[in-house]
């Protein structure tokens, strides 16, 4: 673990700065967020208190989609409106150094130089979804400097997109016209996350049937019976309260529309983002918005408690010579992993055992 004073001590006042408005500490926040410096643990501890107040919209679907094009002029359109945007794009990670591959990509072109957007790419460091601890971190650094409209754009990487809900209050889909395939496809997993449609490139050939196939493919979604309106994609018997006495659905219930875009000039933006601002209503009126907070915090908990866990456990195997020797141990069947596993776990269980005790 981080001691808590060692980022007190040569930066005491970056936090401050932040919460003050300083774009440049913010972006000094966010590094150290992504590169885990030291000290950054208290840095996002210190962030807590001062977040809640932002709309996290999360941006996802096949490459292609024209899903950085889209985040563009919602981020114009939203800045039209006086409000202050972070995007933070997820970008394929580097195989040698873990870095954002197009991180030094030319994005977010309508806005540059505005400061009340603020854009960041970073690395998906090769973790399902697309989507890290890092990032989840970065979403509560942009809350608490107080940007109203949060947009995470994410790698677009097929199914382990699910991941982006943990960080997300709405989350938007893009498909492009096609001859079917893509929407197919979407059953894999990305279909159950969405909380609005949005047909990207509508006017090519193909945008007509792909909205009527996504139309269709909603209506089958909704009629699952263990299938939870809003809840991206968790699973939830339905009963009375949530789906109405004869078991249809009623007014807590939040049907994914689907929408048309040419995202290129701007056109059908604007009702993407009013259905942006009736998903949020809808959360709050229904209570679901406390609800995914609760799940998101949770999942993070978790996360959390499982990154500790395999640093204590390497710290352990170095300590005892590294993995090479249990796997020459294992080779010649003089123990298995599960006993090597148990092993290697025993001081820990040990340790907790004995404070359960006290």
């Amino acid at each position: 673990m981080t001691d808590a004073s060692e980022q007190s001590a040569t930066e005491p006042d970056l936090i401050d700065e932040l919460l003050a408005g300083k774009h440049r500490a913010l972006a000094r926040v966010i590094t150290k967020i992504e590169n885990r410096s030291p000290g950054y643990r208290e840095l996002v501890s210190r962030l807590h208190e001062h977040t809640g107040d932002a709309q996290v919209v999360g941006i996802t679907g096949s490459p292609g989609a024209g899903k950085s094009t889209l985040v563009d002029k919602m981020a114009n359109a939203y800045r039209e409106q006086g409000l202050t945007v972070g995007v933070i794009a997820i970008d394929p990670s580097s195989p040698f150094t873990g870095g954002a591959v197009l991180g030094d990509r030319i994005r977010m072109a309508s806005n540059v130089g505005d400061m009340d957007v603020f854009f960041r790419s970073m690395s998906a460091r090769g973790s399902l979804g697309g989507l890290s601890t890092a990032t989840t971190d970065a979403v509560k650094a942009l809350d608490a400097f107080g940007k109203d409209r949060i947009i995470v754009e994410t790698v677009g990487a097929g199914q382990n997109e699910v991941d982006i809900v943990r960080t997300a209050d709405t989350v938007a889909v893009l498909v492009p016209p096609s001859s079917g395939d893509d929407v197919q496809m979407l059953k894999a997993g990305i279909l159950e996350i969405g909380d609005v449609f949005l047909v990207n490139k509508a006017d090519l050939d193909g945008a007509n049937r792909t909205v009527m196939e996504l139309q269709e493919m909603v209506r089958m979604r909704e009629d699952s019976p263990r299938f939870d309106p809003g809840h991206h994609g968790a699973e939830a018997v339905p009963d009375a309260a949530s789906n109405g006495e004869d078991g249809g659905e009623s007014e807590d219930d939040w049907e994914p529309p689907v929408l048309e875009a040419v995202a290129k000039t701007g056109e059908g933006v604007d009702e993407f983002l009013d259905t942006l601002d009736t998903h949020h209503e809808w959360l709050e009126a229904t209570g679901k918005l406390e609800e995914l907070a609760r799940e998101r915090y949770a999942e993070e908990i978790r996360a959390l408690l499982r990154e500790d866990v395999n640093r204590l456990v390497g710290t352990e195997l170095r300590n005892r010579g590294g993995i090479e020797s249990y796997v020459d141990s294992v080779l010649a069947k003089e123990t298995d992993p599960y006993a090597v596993a148990d092993d290697l776990l025993e001081p820990l269980a040990e340790c907790v055992e004995e404070r359960r005790g006290e």
